[in-house]
């Protein structure tokens, strides 16, 4: 489990976003392995991973789409759903109509709290996507501007800020293709981290 910094209180009065340079000077941040990672693509595996996280409080959350390269074309993601708890993530393929089911129930949870970076995007393309309005969602650059930030600090500015660490995401992996039925292990451990750290981030903040 990450520890948050002891000076955490100290660090968030300054109200400055750290800069790549300072990130890039960090640890990295220790995060889940393929082993934690699980990729759901079949209906038993739907219904299995929907039991484990109905039964949870808060949820992280993210989406994956296939980039789009032409002017004016419009994305027909998202193509991946990502929740993690504090310890295990979940990848969805929303190519399985049971996924999406599945997808569609946990995101329309009222009591479900989910919480993610720069989730305004995701609820366009989930409603043109799934025909559902996520609820419950929190996104958290919402409670760093809350807390006095000007810019939005993202993942890994809120993993430098809350634990001294260097959060790694592949650029390689963000631009690849999403929507292939066989994700790489790239793919896989970029997925699941992102919502990963989301909730470890929320639990920092005191929202879980």
């Amino acid at each position: 489990m990450l520890t948050r910094v002891p000076d955490y209180a100290r660090v968030m009065a300054h109200l400055f976003p750290p800069t790549k340079e300072e990130i890039a000077e960090l640890e990295p941040l220790q995060r889940l392995g393929l082993d934690d990672i699980v990729v759901v693509s079949t209906r038993q595996q739907a219904e299995e991973a929907f039991e484990l996280l109905m039964a949870c409080k808060v949820l992280g959350f993210d989406t994956e789409s296939k980039p789009t390269f032409v002017r004016d074309e419009v994305s027909q993601g998202p193509h991946v759903v990502q929740f993690s708890t504090l310890h295990r993530a979940y990848v969805f393929q929303l190519h399985e109509v049971a996924c999406c089911e599945v997808v569609s129930v946990l995101l329309e949870a009222e009591q479900l709290k989910k919480v993610g970076f720069g989730l305004a995007g995701d609820h366009t393309q989930i409603l043109r996507t799934l025909g559902v309005r996520p609820k419950s969602v929190l996104d958290l650059n919402v409670i760093f501007r809350e807390k006095g930030y000007t810019k939005e600090l993202g993942v890994r500015g809120a993993v430098a800020v809350l634990f001294n660490r260097r959060f790694l995401k592949s650029r390689k992996a963000t631009t690849s293709n999403w929507a292939n039925r066989h994700l790489t292990e790239s793919q896989i451990i970029y997925s699941g981290n992102d919502a990963w750290a989301a909730i470890h981030v929320a639990q920092a903040l005191g929202l879980t």
